[in-house]
């Protein structure tokens, strides 16, 4: 299995409009974070975790020419803001794109993209179209991939992580739950929330995800949804333990 980090920032992406702190300046490409997200490749099948308003620009420099689902983790913005761009896909296969998501997350992207649900005669354009399958915490199976989901706490949303095989994908968390830990013995790979420096109220700081790794004990682990504020990749890295690394756009862990 091949995961590919298609975006590694937070919401507002790296760099930040209007910034010109020494990050959003860097020249280092590690320091170009578009929206978090991830793609999991094996042999012919591939899915996709969240699609966020960078997901054409991702799809189109990691050559996705094929698509078999989308699994969502929650409905920020950040993580949904590319639906819309689904629709090539749709072109390709003329069926509806397997999504796999809570509940509450398809009502929330039911209000967010409601000319996609809602049609009337005012909209003439072509939406996505969808096949939608409704996930919780009992494990799952998506085009061949077996993923458990794990109740992660973004401030004071609940949100999903998964585990697949011995990866383990956490993002946009700032709490784990005292009984999802069983489900993350014997990772090799651990994929991390850590935003900024400072204590935030829905995402890890770098301090307390170092603090989730000693818990969690991974071979290695890779910090993600990181925010300006976190510093330079080139800087920040040499600080981590040897284990832990910063993610970066482009960055392949075969697993």
């Amino acid at each position: 299995m091949i995961v590919t980090f298609l975006g590694t920032g937070t919401s507002v992406g790296v760099p930040m409009i209007g910034c010109e702190c020494p990050v959003c300046l860097s020249p280092d490409p590690r320091d170009k974070r578009m929206r978090t997200s991830i793609l999991l490749q094996e042999d012919d099948r591939c899915i996709i975790f969240d699609v966020g308003p960078d997901f054409r620009r991702q799809m189109l420099n990691a050559d996705v020419k094929k698509l078999d689902a989308v699994v969502f983790t929650h409905a920020h913005k950040d993580h949904t803001g590319g639906l819309d761009d689904i629709r090539p896909y749709y072109f390709y296969t003329r069926r509806g794109m397997p999504i796999y998501l809570e509940d509450s997350v398809r009502k929330d992207i039911e209000e967010q993209y409601s000319y996609m649900f809602k049609l009337n005669e005012e909209y003439t354009g072509k939406v996505p179209e969808f096949q939608f399958n409704t996930i919780g915490l009992e494990p799952f199976t998506v085009a061949g991939f077996d993923l458990i989901p794990i109740r992660l706490m973004h401030g004071p949303m609940a949100v999903l992580g998964f585990r697949i095989g011995d990866f383990g994908y956490l993002t946009d968390t700032n709490h784990i739950p005292d009984s999802e830990y069983s489900k993350l013995k014997g990772l090799k790979y651990l994929v991390l929330d850590a935003a900024v420096r400072h204590t935030h109220p829905s995402h890890f700081s770098i301090e307390e995800a170092l603090n989730e790794v000693d818990r969690i004990q991974p071979e290695k682990a890779f910090f993600i949804h990181m925010s300006h504020k976190v510093g330079t990749h080139a800087a920040t890295d040499e600080e981590l333990p040897a284990n832990v690394f910063l993610s970066y756009d482009g960055l392949q862990l075969h697993c």
